[in-house]
């Protein structure tokens, strides 16, 4: 959009011009955040996964992928391995989460001041 008017009457300004492009940016780094939780949820429930099968066996060595391959290791380092993996995954979904609140809060403050300009005239939903 370059510079001039929104519907009828209503200048778009560089300063109003910068909100939208700003708002744009956010909602495309809102997706990537959705995105990026569900990867992460669904690897905390892989280890969940893994951790609860690895209790119910009676194996004291155990094959554990590393990379692209199996290798045996003992039941209890496995164990320790997934739960920091558990740990580190939960501390990076809860990064993900609370960034993905300012974002969310950002965008709002950002639609109250372009709604409050423009009314009708610019459409800041998703469709």
């Amino acid at each position: 959009m370059q510079q001039g008017t929104v519907g009828s009457e209503t200048e778009v300004t560089w300063e109003d011009q910068q909100n939208i492009n700003k708002f744009g940016r956010l909602n495309n780094r809102f997706h990537e955040l959705e995105d990026e939780i569900k990867v992460a949820k669904e690897a905390i429930d892989n280890l969940e996964d893994a951790s609860n099968e690895l209790i119910l066996t009676d194996e004291e060595v155990v094959r554990f992928q590393i990379g692209e391959v199996f290798a045996h290791v003992p039941k209890e380092e496995v164990e320790t391995r997934i739960e920091e993996m558990k740990e580190l995954n939960s501390k990076n979904l809860e990064k993900l989460e609370e960034e993905k609140e300012s974002v969310v809060a950002q965008m709002a403050e950002l639609k109250k001041i372009l709604y409050g300009k423009f009314k009708d005239s610019i459409n800041l939903e998703e469709d």
